[in-house]
C-alpha cells in the first residue's frame, strides 16, 4: 500500500487554470503538488487558443493580400501552409513538449506528478500510485473534452477534433465541418483561405448559435462570399468513411463528401472518474457547482471548464486567482461572471459580453436593443474591403444600463473592451450617449447603436 504523503495543496489538472493556481500557490510558499496526465498548460497553448490564432493570422494575411486589387495595386498570392505548421510546432507547442511549462512550475518550488489523479476522500488524492493528504485542500481543474454527437457511424471513422486539425502538416483538399460554433467557423475559414474546399454543417438555425442572430447571419454571409458552403438548420444522420473520403448524410437524405471531417460540436466538463462520490458530490454531475470563492466543498475548489461558467482561458485564470486567494486566506470579492467577454476570431471578429437579447428575455428582463452596421462608421467606409460588421447593444430598460453587447467587425474583439467595461461597471446608458467617440474609428459605431437604442 502506498505511503501517504502530507502536503499543503494538490492541484488536479494542470491546464491553464490549474497551472496558474499551482504556480501561484507554490510561489506563495505552500507545498504544492500538481498532477497532469497530458501536457502542462492544457488545451490552450497546444491545441486551441495560441496555435489556432497563428493559423488564423496567416489566413488573414492571405485574405488581406487578395483585397489589394481595386484598392492598392496588383497582387498575386500563393498560399503555403508550411510556415504555419512550422510556427505552430516550433513557437507555440515546442513540438507538443511541455518541459518548459513543467520547469516553470517546479522552479517555483512545486512538485509535479505525471499521471491521472482521483479523489479518495476529503483532502486525499491518489495519483500515479501515490497518495497525498492535502492540509489546505484540493483544487480541481480537469478542463473539458470534445462533445461528440451520437451520429451513427461517427465512432467508426477517423474524424478530426481541434487537436488533429491544429497538428495538421497541410490543409486537406476538402473539409466537412460538423458544428458551426466558434471552433468550427474559425478553423473552417482558416483552412478555406489555404485552399481547402469547406462545408460547415450546423444543426441550429444559424452559425454561432450562442451569440446574437445578427452576428451569425453576418458571418454566414462572409463565409459564403469566400466560397465556403454553409448549411444551417440541418443535422447529420450518418457518417461513413470509404477509401480516402468521408460521406456525411444529412436529414433529408443529401450526402456530402470530403477528404477530412472535423467534429466541432462543443465541449463538456471533464468530471468522470475523479472520485467525487468519495467527498459526497454527485459523480454524474455535468458541472462542478462552486460558490463565489470557487469552493465546491469543504477543502475543494473548482476552476476553469469544470465549473461550466465559461469555457475560456481568461475565465479559468480569473477563477484560479480567486481560488488562490481563498486557499491563502486572503480577502477578495466573489466571482462576477455578469460581464464575461468572449471573442470568435473569424474575419470579421465577433466579440460579445454579458447577455444576448434572447438570454436577457429568458431571465424575464425588460430589454431594449440598438444595432448599427459597422460600415456606417467612417472607419468602416475607409476600410472598404473586409469591412463587414455589426454592433448590437442590449439594455435593461428598467435600470438604464447595458447588460450585453456584441461587436462584430475588423477589430471586433478590441472594440469589445469598452463595451465590457460599460457592462461590468453598469455605466448608465445616458452617460454613454454623452461620451466623445474618437473619429474615425470602428468603435464610433457604438454611438450609432446607442442612437438606435433610443428608438427601441
Amino acid at each position: 500500500m502506498a505511503r501517504e504523503q502530507e502536503v499543503d495543496v494538490v492541484v488536479i489538472g494542470m491546464g491553464v487554470g490549474g497551472e496558474h493556481a499551482a504556480g501561484r500557490l507554490a510561489g506563495a510558499g505552500l507545498e504544492t503538488v500538481g498532477v497532469e496526465a497530458e501536457l502542462v498548460g492544457g488545451e490552450c497553448p497546444y491545441w486551441a487558443c495560441i496555435p489556432s490564432k497563428m493559423m488564423i493570422r496567416a489566413g488573414n494575411l492571405l485574405a488581406e493580400a487578395r483585397r489589394i486589387p481595386g484598392m492598392a495595386g496588383r497582387a498575386e498570392v500563393t498560399a503555403d501552409f508550411g510556415p504555419v505548421a512550422a510556427r505552430i510546432r516550433d513557437e507555440a507547442t515546442d513540438d507538443w513538449n511541455d518541459q518548459v511549462a513543467v520547469e516553470r512550475f517546479t522552479g517555483k518550488g512545486g512538485r509535479f506528478v505525471r499521471g491521472h489523479a482521483r479523489l479518495a476522500g476529503p483532502g486525499r488524492v491518489e495519483a500515479d500510485g501515490q497518495v497525498f493528504t492535502a492540509r489546505r485542500g484540493v483544487v480541481l481543474a480537469t478542463g473539458s473534452r470534445p462533445q461528440i454527437p451520437p451520429v451513427p457511424g461517427l465512432d467508426a471513422v477517423p474524424y478530426w477534433t481541434n487537436r488533429q486539425a491544429i497538428a495538421a502538416e497541410e490543409p486537406p483538399e476538402s473539409l466537412l465541418v460538423l458544428g458551426g460554433g466558434a471552433i468550427g467557423v474559425e478553423l473552417a475559414q482558416a483552412f478555406a483561405r489555404f485552399g481547402a474546399v469547406v462545408t460547415v454543417v450546423e444543426a441550429m438555425d444559424r452559425l454561432l448559435p450562442a451569440e446574437e442572430p445578427e452576428a451569425g447571419a453576418l458571418l454566414a454571409d462572409v463565409l459564403r462570399s469566400e466560397g465556403i458552403t454553409v448549411r444551417t438548420g440541418t443535422r447529420a444522420t450518418a457518417v461513413h468513411h470509404r477509401g480516402a473520403t468521408f460521406h456525411l448524410t444529412l436529414d433529408g437524405g443529401e450526402e456530402l463528401t470530403g477528404r477530412q471531417l472535423l467534429v466541432a460540436t462543443g465541449r463538456h466538463p471533464h468530471l468522470a472518474g475523479l472520485g467525487l462520490e468519495t467527498i459526497g458530490l454527485d459523480p454524474g454531475a455535468r458541472t462542478l457547482t462552486v460558490d463565489g470563492q470557487m469552493r465546491a466543498a469543504d477543502g475543494l475548489w473548482g476552476v476553469g471548464d469544470v465549473t461550466g461558467l465559461g469555457m475560456f482561458t481568461h475565465v479559468a485564470m480569473y477563477q484560479a486567482e480567486i481560488a488562490v486567494r481563498d486557499v491563502l486566506g486572503e480577502p477578495g470579492p466573489d466571482a462576477d461572471h455578469r460581464a464575461l467577454p468572449r471573442v470568435t476570431f473569424t474575419d470579421p471578429e465577433v466579440g460579445s459580453v454579458g447577455l444576448t437579447e434572447h438570454a436577457a428575455r429568458e431571465q424575464g428582463l425588460r430589454v431594449r436593443t440598438g444595432t448599427a452596421r459597422v460600415p456606417s462608421s467612417a472607419r468602416g467606409w475607409i476600410h472598404k474591403a473586409g469591412n463587414d460588421g455589426v454592433i448590437k447593444l442590449v439594455e435593461d430598460a428598467d435600470r438604464g444600463v447595458l447588460i450585453g453587447a456584441t461587436s462584430a467587425g475588423p477589430a471586433g474583439g478590441e472594440v469589445l473592451y469598452g463595451l465590457a467595461v460599460a457592462v461590468q461597471a453598469e455605466i448608465p446608458v445616458d452617460r454613454l450617449r454623452h461620451m466623445i467617440y474618437a473619429y474615425p474609428t470602428f468603435h464610433r459605431g457604438v454611438e450609432d447603436a446607442l442612437a438606435d437604442l433610443g428608438h427601441g
